[in-house]
């Protein structure tokens, strides 16, 4: 079912200036290229993007701020500072979530002393383990899994088929999407002897004589933190603590396919991309982006504030506030520089081939004299 709102209202929504007919109505967000109606709202927010309004229907754009807008080509324009900002908010307005309505689904299997909060909505196929407790206005999806003791705190969104282990602690406001697991147990063995990557580590990485006659299983004892406002994308999965909790801080997003060790702490306000590894124990500090495929080491500590470049792999510890990127992630600088160098080696290669084709004949040269 569309959405219909004024342009009054969408303005007022994004706190921006309209110019133009306040009363015109739109029900849909559309590239300039990609107009089919009058009500659709366009979103020509660059200058590059203005001409494409020419010759369509549309009455209704949103404008940067530093677009330039011939008269007479839209009847109202929503002029916006900030256009990922206004876009975050207008998809928002227009989003069409699939509805689930309050009220436990008959299929649903809700065990003995879990306690539900007000205004829960739980789908087909839920189970929803004894102890567990479901925060106020939660909304959990068909074929979801909730384990003993686990706590979600008010307004959860658990999209379908989502997993939470047992005793994980999930805060406000956290939305989980379709097929990720939080809470499995971690991926620590031992060997009973010295085993081939203790030996690896202690030889400086020289050749390994040790084998793996055995791999004993290291049972994972602690839990997930998940703090308020975090969102986990699909199919990812975030390992319970050996002993402590793998903790997520508060307004961490974490995208699809990613996978976190058992122990990792993360802080607050994050943003990691698809398909990043972090492996066990490692801490990242707050605010820290990494990019699409970065591999973070064990024990490895990243402090506040950096970004790392997509595909990096952190193989040790990074002071705050710095770009890196690379196998192994270097500063960007020292990067861009290794690199540069790597480019003119081709020219080396021909000088030394030419200064060893004089040496050549200097030396030819001598013996004939």
């Amino acid at each position: 079912m569309s959405k219909s709102f004024t342009l009054t209202a969408i303005a007022t929504a994004l706190n921006s200036e309209l110019i133009g007919d306040g009363a015109l109505t739109v029900t849909r967000l559309a590239h300039p290229a990609d107009i089919r109606d009058p009500q659709d709202l366009a979103l020509a927010v660059d200058q590059a993007l203005v001409p494409l309004l020419r010759g369509t229907r549309a009455n209704a754009a949103i404008v940067g701020k530093d677009c330039e807008i011939p008269d007479g080509l839209v009847k109202a324009r929503i002029v916006v500072e900030r256009p990922r900002l206004a876009l975050a908010k207008l998809t928002a307005l227009f989003a069409i979530e699939a509805s689930l309505p309050a009220g436990t689904h008959p299929t649903a299997i809700i065990e003995p002393g879990v306690t539900l909060g007000a205004n829960v909505a739980i789908g087909a196929f839920v189970h929803i383990t004894a102890g567990a407790v479901i925060g106020d206005n939660c909304v959990i999806h068909s074929h979801c899994s909730i384990g003993a003791d686990a706590v979600i705190g008010r307004n959860g969104l658990l999209h379908p088929g989502a997993r939470i282990g047992p005793r994980v602690v999930i805060g406000e406001n956290v939305i989980i999407h379709s097929n990720t697991t939080i809470g499995a147990d971690g991926f620590s063995f031992v060997t009973p002897q010295l085993g081939s990557v203790e030996e690896a580590k202690l030889s400086g990485g020289k050749e390994v004589g040790a084998t793996n006659q055995e791999l004993v299983r290291i049972a994972s004892l602690g839990t997930v933190v998940l703090g308020n406002n975090v969102e986990v994308g699909a199919n990812s999965s975030i390992d319970r603590g050996t002993i402590a909790a793998t903790t997520i801080g508060n307004g961490t997003k974490i995208d699809n396919q990613v996978q976190i060790g058992h122990n990792v702490q993360i802080g607050e306000n994050c943003l990691i991309c698809g398909r990043v590894g972090i492996a066990g124990s490692a801490e990242i500090g707050h605010r820290v982006v990494l990019g699409g495929a970065v591999g973070v080491a064990d024990h490895v500590k990243v402090g506040d504030d950096v970004i790392a470049m997509a595909m990096s792999g952190v193989a040790s510890n990074v002071q705050p506030r710095t770009v890196i990127g690379g196998i192994p992630a270097l500063p960007r600088d020292r990067l861009v520089r290794n690199l540069f160098n790597i480019g003119r080696m081709k020219q080396f290669f021909a000088k030394i081939d030419i200064l060893t084709a004089r040496l050549d004949s200097l030396e030819q040269k001598q013996k004939k004299d």
